[in-house]
């Protein structure tokens, strides 16, 4: 099953059909279409495209945009206490584009250690990855896939935020400030990967 955000409205793409208010059984390209232009254009929240073949289902979606890939980090502390960035008034997880030649996990570190100024990270293991579509300021229609990791910081540094990137705070948060503060102003992709990374804790 794939979950893509677009303006925090979400498609799922799944093989058999899920429990949504609009579903359309996937025909083929056109199908996918529709999907994405019933987002994009009505107020409906939810969309669902079903099909056996999900895999050539994926395949034909990705061809409908640009696919521009980006790592990041779920990094916890000593305390446990997890690390997120303010921009834009939402708070979010440190991330950012894959570099030419750079593996996923060096980019997932570099974006970190860029966005909150923090060294001594150590990678553990990857959690899973998240999907958003957007478009660019040149009218390019873009899928977003961000490659997500579980980190450790095993320093004492304070975070510095990347101001140059927009970031206004860095901060950790316990699990308590991240559902009374973080989940209320963050995207769904974010929730969507707390919640795999509190499921695999």
């Amino acid at each position: 099953m794939y979950k893509v955000f677009m303006n925090e409205k979400k498609l799922t793409l799944s093989k058999y059909p899920e429990d949504f208010e609009k579903k359309l059984r996937y025909e083929g390209f056109a199908t996918l279409e529709i999907a994405v232009d019933l987002l994009q254009n009505t107020s409906c929240p939810e969309i669902n495209v079903y099909g056996e073949e999900i895999e050539e289902m994926w395949e034909d979606f990705t061809h409908m945009f640009k696919v521009i890939e980006a790592a990041g980090g779920v990094v916890s502390n000593k305390e446990g206490k997890l690390l997120f960035i303010r921009r834009i008034g939402r708070w979010d997880l440190p991330k950012g584009k894959i570099e030419k030649g750079e593996s996923l996990e060096q980019a997932a570190l570099r974006e970190v250690e860029e966005e909150t100024g923090l060294k001594e990270l150590i990678l553990e293991e990857f959690l899973n990855n998240t999907f958003h579509l957007y478009t660019e300021r040149n009218g390019d229609k873009i899928l977003k896939t961000t490659y997500w990791f579980r980190m450790r910081y095993v320093g004492n540094e304070t975070p510095i935020p990347q101001t140059e990137e927009g970031i206004s705070e860095v901060a950790w948060k316990d699990q308590e400030a991240v559902t009374a503060e973080v989940l209320p102003q963050t995207f769904q992709n974010i929730k969507l990967i707390l919640n795999d990374f509190w499921l695999q804790h």
